[in-house]
């Protein structure tokens, strides 16, 4: 069996192979971020600081640069992350380009989002390391927009007309994916805005998902709605003959999520406790793998225990390691041990890249800081690996 020995040795315990590609610089720069980050005071304090500093247009972008931004993200233009790209394609981890600019308003902004991310489909087009491109529903349209619809809200004439354009350019990235034979991941938001890009998404998979998933929705799993929801999208796809692109994750707006829940008075859309949201997700990941046949998974995971079962469920099926139909995914700078212990055993796995300008992309840095921050232990773990290989390297 391929695989029982290696589960058994605790295959992401290899710190040599997670870190092969750091300099000692480098891992002593990580070492330091996830020792801030695993101070929460320390996270609040610099979250406010730092956007203070940015929005006095104070000079900290290359402070910001060269500590946190170069960690999480592969840099400020496409062009930049090649060589990232590239390098970790060396030891077999794919990359997902992800234009991580948020919070815009303006239609310029959404069609600036548009061509960039037409042009992250050309580059995935071009290179095996690049297998899946990936636009966030609010990327490119308004974010009120989504809560109307959602809320079955009438439309005025001139929203109607910028819904249009939200329509469009989210068919012209599928089509232009689907063209290209380029999967395209779409992201998924908060819960009050999620109803209407998920009919958004699945007018995509039934226009483009004929012959095999080109476009992939998101489930967030601490949803305890959304096996429900795949099931009955599972139910449709077979009705009208489609095929369900799927990632899957525990899920990012945890706190906006109940709070919001709380001030307006209705049940939370989050399940109650860690274990019920591992168990949601688990079962989720298991309902795909026994549904392959209509369904391909990007199982975006920090999660070793999760990792472990998507790979016995691989084995105990008879699928192979390198079935294009499953994929592992991790964000860039987290959970390497995770990433590049997948790729050595031949697994299909992929980093998201993030990329952008500093002051635009900070959004999404101080959410990678508070989200390493609230998740119990995933900071003090990537601070033991880190201390492993820092203490292998003393000794070898």
């Amino acid at each position: 069996m391929w695989l029982y020995t290696k589960l058994m040795e605790k295959i992401f315990n290899d710190t040599r192979v997670a870190f092969a590609l750091k300099t000692d610089t480098e891992l002593e720069r990580a070492y330091f971020l996830f020792k801030m980050i695993g101070n929460e005071p320390l996270v609040r304090i610099g979250t406010a600081i730092t956007n203070f500093a940015l929005k006095a247009h104070l000079p900290v972008e290359s402070l910001i640069r060269v500590t946190v931004f170069d960690h999480f993200c592969g840099g400020t233009t496409e062009d930049d992350c090649l060589s990232v790209v590239d390098k970790m394609f060396t030891k077999g981890v794919s990359s997902v380009l992800d234009y991580s600019v948020e919070g815009k308003e303006e239609e310029e902004q959404f069609d600036a989002a548009l061509q960039m991310t037409l042009k992250t489909v050309e580059f995935a087009k071009e290179r095996k390391a690049i297998p899946f491109a990936v636009f966030k529903p609010t990327g490119l349209g308004r974010f009120y927009l989504y809560e109307k619809i959602g809320e079955k809200q009438p439309l005025t004439l001139e929203e109607q007309k910028e819904w249009n354009r939200v329509v469009a350019r989210f068919d012209l990235i599928c089509k232009t994916a689907y063209e290209n034979d380029v999967a395209v991941l779409i992201d998924g938001e908060e819960s009050w805005m999620q109803d209407a890009a998920d009919e958004l998404v699945t007018d995509m998979m039934k226009k483009y998902n004929k012959k095999k998933a080109i476009v992939f929705n998101t489930l967030q799993l601490y949803r305890w709605d959304r096996l429900d929801f795949l099931k009955q999208l599972h139910q449709l796809a077979k009705k009208e003959d489609f095929f369900i692109g799927m990632k899957i994750v525990r899920g990012a707006y945890m706190e906006k999520e109940n709070k919001r829940a709380e001030e307006m008075g209705y049940p939370s859309p989050i399940c109650k406790s860690k274990e019920e949201t591992d168990n949601n997700f688990d079962a989720t990941m298991l309902y795909m793998m026994d549904n392959l046949d209509r369904m391909s998974i990007f199982a975006g995971t920090h999660n070793e225990t999760s990792s472990y079962k998507l790979m016995e469920l691989m084995q105990t099926k008879g699928i192979s390691k390198n079935d294009n139909r499953i994929w592992f995914g991790q964000l860039y700078g987290m959970s390497d041990n995770i990433s590049y212990n997948l790729a050595k055993y031949g697994f299909n796995v992929a980093k998201y890249l993030p990329f952008g300008p500093v002051r635009d992309v900070m959004p999404y840095l101080i959410r990678r800081a508070e989200e390493n921050t609230s998740v119990a232990g995933q900071t003090s773990r990537e601070l033991n690996l880190l201390k492993t290989e820092r203490s292998r390297r003393k000794n070898e």
